[in-house]
């Protein structure tokens, strides 16, 4: 399913009429011109997703276009590269996975960490490992007989280095020693549809990513990295990885959008205001996560970098223990869990 975008332009001009909840609520900050919304990813992942909903969630609040730019490629750190390096006025926002922010500097893409950033977060995912119905792999432990049989010959797709099914990979991997061929592609949609084609048989993606496809039955949803079953709706329980694996790791995996530190202050107060008054009272994200299976979790600011940095913490080891950190985490500040 895409997620359609409400058109929000008041005037042949593209300027959005001023909202009654800017001058009602006294914020501060009013963009004068459109703002650019970096996605990292390929269009149609769940970055992209959020993104969309949450730019015309600000539109509506702000009276400004939020305006949605897809720029992929390198795990997610040219698009983020551009938004640190971007003028430090609030016209420019980046969104993702908190967890790559967090890790970039550890896997040597880029120079930057958590704490760098301004924190919106607009739910939390879970990564699924799917299966293509061909590929004659039903649940989560006839791929481990699998993984075990083929080794590195058993191609599973995922978004790239750090991205979210890569970090759930490594964690499989880290926890039973099996071994598999890394299938990288530009973001979760590109991956799950490898893995509908039956270019890869196994992808490693976010649940909203695959939900429609497994819904659809082209894909088999073998396992999700989470403490317990989740329900998708139309679909039934997804089993818990930890039926398998008891002791692996499942934090929450958080996705929002975030400008760089140093922006004006009165910029960071007025979207922290449209965060708390509106973000946190969406229709549309509360559908979307339910729909989608996702966790609705608008938060913010020190709450939102305290949450993240739990998998941050996770994450940053296991590429240190996988072999693929170029800089040790402890030397970062991020000890081991």
């Amino acid at each position: 399913m895409t997620i359609s975008r409400r058109t929000l332009l008041a005037t042949t001009g593209g300027v959005l009429a001023a909202p009654a909840f800017v001058s009602a609520q006294g914020t501060n900050w009013r963009p004068d011109r459109p703002v650019t919304l970096i996605v990292p990813w390929a269009a149609g992942g769940s970055t992209d997703q959020m993104a969309r909903i949450v730019a015309a969630e600000m539109e509506a609040a702000l009276g400004q276009r939020f305006v949605v730019v897809n720029q992929p490629g390198a795990s997610g750190s040219i698009g983020t590269r551009n938004a640190l390096e971007a003028a430090k006025d609030g016209m420019t926002w980046a969104a993702g996975a908190a967890v790559d922010v967090g890790c970039y500097k550890v896997l040597g893409l880029l120079d930057t960490q958590l704490q760098d950033w301004n924190l919106f977060f607009a739910v939390a995912n879970v990564n699924v490992l799917v299966a293509n119905p061909r590929a004659n792999i039903a649940d989560f432990g006839a791929a481990m007989e699998a993984f075990r049989a083929r080794g590195a010959s058993l191609a599973v797709a995922t978004a790239g280095v750090s991205s979210a099914g890569h970090n759930m990979m490594s964690a499989v991997k880290a926890a039973t020693r099996i071994d598999y061929r890394h299938a990288t592609y530009d973001g979760g949609n590109p991956a799950m549809i490898a893995t509908v084609s039956g270019e890869t048989p196994m992808g490693a993606v976010l649940l909203v990513e695959a939900a429609e496809m497994i819904r659809a039955r082209r894909l088999i949803p073998l396992a999700v990295q989470a403490e317990q079953a989740v329900t998708l709706q139309g679909v039934g329980e997804i089993p818990s990885i930890r039926r398998w694996l008891p002791d692996i790791p499942a934090p929450l995996n958080y996705f929002g959008i975030w400008c760089p530190k140093g922006v004006p202050q009165n910029v960071v107060d007025t979207v922290g205001q449209v965060w708390r008054e509106k973000i946190a009272n969406s229709q549309r994200l509360k559908d979307y996560a339910a729909q989608r299976a996702a966790v609705f979790t608008p938060i913010a600011g020190q709450a939102a970098h305290d949450e993240a940095w739990k998998m941050v913490r996770q994450t940053a080891w296991l590429y240190f223990d996988g072999g693929t950190a170029r800089v040790s985490p402890d030397t970062l500040g991020i000890q081991r869990l």
